[in-house]
């Protein structure tokens, strides 16, 4: 592979082994990053581009850079030519999500983050060209450093084989070995028809019985070969590859149409263990569900709006015995269903919300969902043509929400955010509003929460912030403890319905406030250690006394014939446990939905929201919370294995249901519950395991594959589910979804799925049915 390399003031062609750091390269649409790059200027305005991860955590959403703006010029060879500056930065490590590092520039010392870094194995998308300085390169480079031996998945065929040809070798051995020694002692030449008078051969010379027994040994080696039956590896190699090659990769039930792909299995190796899976170990996001995010309904200021129904309602009414009628007929004329949007509620749409009893209410929530985010949008600026690249699909579900609630977010710079407001006044004309963005504070996996400082064209400054529901509570003002409290009722409701849920807030600054704060932010910004834990301290110090606005309720409808395969997997009695970073609520409905549990079924449910954990939490010692979590959880565990047992035993056909959250996991795992927990996990048909790190789901999966010694198949997504996949004995990548190219097993091969040798990747939108006639087909 070549990219082009700056010499004098042109681009030369130049193999990628021949890069060097401080090479300023220009990258083309569509082509790899060669190195780990510091992005300096791109052909779009801005100075932004967009880059597609796949080959990195899995992730088909395009995400979006952007330089900083003292190198947006450096785009033409002449101009980057008299690019001249020092990059301080951290020692090459395998962290794919932090850099630290500064860029001095005339005198001037400007903080690198990771918006900034373009690694090696992305991809540039939907951008004419950028250019580039090298920063790592070769086994030096983020994903490099990733890459770890491929551990070797083999079957428990194999294995028993294997065992099997050293039983045999060794009998072989042994009797060859009886045979010689005997050989050696018994001959003589007393035995005349033996003809061992005269010459005799080495081999029958009583003389030298060394000999004899040596040479005879060999003989009998050779007889005696043909109990090892090296044939019968060749035979079920063939087998093998023709179950691969004619079975699975051109089964017409894994076939997926919309995006023409097959399934393709990596490794034949592991065929048999389909038919002997017993449990199976599924993530739910994007694996269950679709990843299709659509804004579905809201709560502003304590009213919940929007009409819809779920398909984790209808569900319930259906086992509940009420009938339920969605008919597209019936929604109402300011209905919309879009990508990302599926609204419907006559009382906020086109306007309507100025007359509702909190106007000002609704006016915050939807500025707060056009202004508080990190899209970017591409095309026409127009709310009928344009579209929106965000780093999650949650994301542009909200700015799309916005869009049509009349606050059409249509344009941004590095310091200004465009938004054209309708229906704002009586008159409903539409203004376009200018909102200079000061500062954002990212989300992350810690923080579970994203803000920005932003001021008004009338000077006034106000912090938005949206997040985890029980991140922005912990941060609320005093008061307004009505709303509060109706906020957390509909947020179970929503949750109760299948639906992700965020909350909105905000808070208005003065400006001596924001100037103290900006100050200690700046600095923060520029340390070059422990640069995101100083950020994040920082930004605690502003994300405080917070009015909240409302929640948002955005639906991830569920994957195509899941619950009848689902039904159809534990008629053939296979276990299926989900594995997800939902709340309770959300992984319980979801369940019913799928048919791992029904209202027959038992449920044993062990979680950190009871009144004694709370009371302990209220009290506020680290120690006695965790010894009081410890506690409840070793009781529950101790008693609802004893009630499983008893309900095993007198009713042997009710089907059992053990859901825990991932705080109390954590203690379950310890070593001395261990026992308990994979006791009652075992004895019950299906696990639901909610709030948990991709780290507990491969300890998890570890637990069963050893306790259990059954074969065990895990299926996820993402580069969370990888651990999961690789402590099971079978993994399945699911890649891509509506609309999406299939990840090629190509790509897979220098990322973080390297080490996944042996995935069976299906291609395409998952349908549990194709693992059905899998697995049934061969059993």
């Amino acid at each position: 592979a070549h990219v082009d390399v700056l010499q004098g003031q042109k681009w030369e062609s130049s193999p990628w082994k021949r890069l060097q750091v401080g090479d300023i390269v220009r990258i083309k649409q569509d082509s790899y990053f060669p190195a780990d790059l510091l992005f300096l200027s791109s052909t779009n305005a801005d100075g932004v581009c967009y880059i597609e991860t796949a080959n990195l955590d899995g992730e088909t959403n395009l995400k979006i850079r952007k330089a900083l703006e003292k190198t947006w010029d450096y785009v033409l060879p002449e101009k980057a030519s008299e690019f001249k500056g020092e990059i301080q930065c951290e020692q090459p490590n395998n962290s794919l999500y932090t850099f630290t590092g500064n860029l001095i520039v005339d005198k001037q010392t400007i903080p690198i983050s990771p918006n900034q870094i373009l690694l090696r194995g992305c991809s540039l998308r939907n951008t004419e060209y950028i250019v580039a300085v090298v920063i790592f390169t070769g086994h030096e480079t983020k994903v490099m450093m990733n890459s770890m031996n491929v551990p070797s998945k083999r079957s428990t065929l194999e294995k028993k084989l294997d065992k099997l040809i050293l039983a045999l070798f060794a009998t072989l051995f042994t009797m060859c070995v009886i045979g010689a020694i005997g050989s050696g002692v018994f001959i003589n030449e007393k035995y005349f028809y033996l003809g061992l008078r005269g010459r005799v051969e080495d081999q029958f010379n009583p003389k030298n019985r060394l000999v004899v027994t040596i040479l005879t040994m060999f003989t009998l080696i050779t007889l005696y070969s043909t109990i090892i039956p090296i044939s019968l590896y060749v035979s079920i190699e063939m087998i093998k590859f023709i179950q691969c090659a004619q079975f699975i990769n051109n089964d017409l039930n894994m076939y997926h149409a919309e995006s023409n792909t097959p399934a393709l299995a990596r490794t034949s190796n592991l065929n048999e263990e389909l038919g002997q899976v017993e449990y199976i170990f599924s993530d739910k996001t994007g694996t269950l569900t679709r990843n299709l995010m659509e804004f579905f309904k809201c709560s502003i200021g304590g009213e919940i709006y929007g009409t819809g129904i779920t398909e984790i309602e209808k569900g319930g009414a259906e086992r509940a015995g009420v009938r339920i009628d969605d008919d597209e007929d019936k929604r109402s004329a300011t209905a919309v269903h879009e990508k990302g949007f599926n609204f419907d509620d006559t009382r906020i749409m086109r306007g309507a919300w100025r007359n509702e009893p909190n106007p000002e209410a609704c006016m915050e929530f939807f500025r707060c969902l056009a202004i508080c985010h990190t899209v970017l949008p591409e095309g026409e600026e127009t709310p009928e043509k344009i579209t929106y690249q965000a780093a999650s699909p949650d994301e542009a579900a909200l700015v799309a929400a916005a869009k049509n609630f009349g606050f059409f977010f249509y344009r941004r710079t590095p310091t200004t955010v465009m938004v054209r407001e309708s229906h704002v006044d009586r008159m409903g004309s539409m203004q376009d509003v200018a909102y200079e963005i000061l500062n954002v504070l990212e989300f992350n996996s810690t923080r579970k929460r994203q803000s920005v400082v932003c001021r008004f064209p009338n000077g006034k400054l106000v912090l938005y912030c949206k997040g985890a529901d029980n991140v922005i509570y912990e941060r609320l003002a005093d008061g307004n403890y009505d709303i509060k409290k109706t906020s957390r009722e509909h947020l179970e409701q929503f949750g109760s319905a299948g639906l992700r849920t965020l909350c909105l807030a905000y808070r208005d600054l003065s400006m001596d406030q924001y100037k103290s704060w900006n100050e200690k932010f700046v600095q923060a910004k520029s340390s070059l250690r422990d640069r995101d834990k100083k950020l994040d301290e920082v930004a605690e110090l502003i994300e405080k006394d917070l009015i909240l606005i409302g929640c948002t309720a955005i639906e991830d409808k569920l994957q195509e014939g899941v619950p009848a395969c689902i039904e159809t997997l534990s008629a053939a009695g296979i276990k299926i446990w989900v594995l997800t970073g939902d709340k309770m609520e959300t992984a319980i409905n979801i369940a019913y939905a799928c048919s791992l549990v029904n209202n027959d079924t038992k449920q044993f449910i062990i979680s950190s929201e009871t009144d004694t954990i709370r009371e302990a939490e209220d009290r506020g010692d680290p120690v006695e919370i965790a010894r009081v979590i410890k506690e409840s959880v070793k009781q529950s565990l101790r008693s609802y294995l004893e009630e499983a047992r008893r309900s095993l035993s007198n009713t042997p056909e009710r089907k059992l249901a053990f859901i825990i959250d991932g705080r109390c996991l954590m203690y379950a795992l310890d070593p001395a519950l261990r026992v308990n927990l994979l006791g009652l996990s075992l004895i019950c048909h299906s696990v639901v395991c909610c709030r948990v790190s991709p780290l507990q789901k491969a300890q998890v999966t570890s637990l069963v594959r050893k306790g259990a010694r059954k074969i065990t198949l895990s299926i996820g997504d993402g580069a969370n589910d990888v651990s999961m996949i690789q402590a099971a004995h079978v993994g399945i990548g699911i890649s891509g979804q509506e609309g999406m190219q299939a990840v090629m097993a190509s790509d897979f091969a220098i990322a973080q799925f390297r080490y996944l040798t042996d995935l069976l990747l299906v291609h395409g939108r998952w349908s549990y049915l194709r693992l059905c006639k899998v697995c049934l087909w061969f059993r």
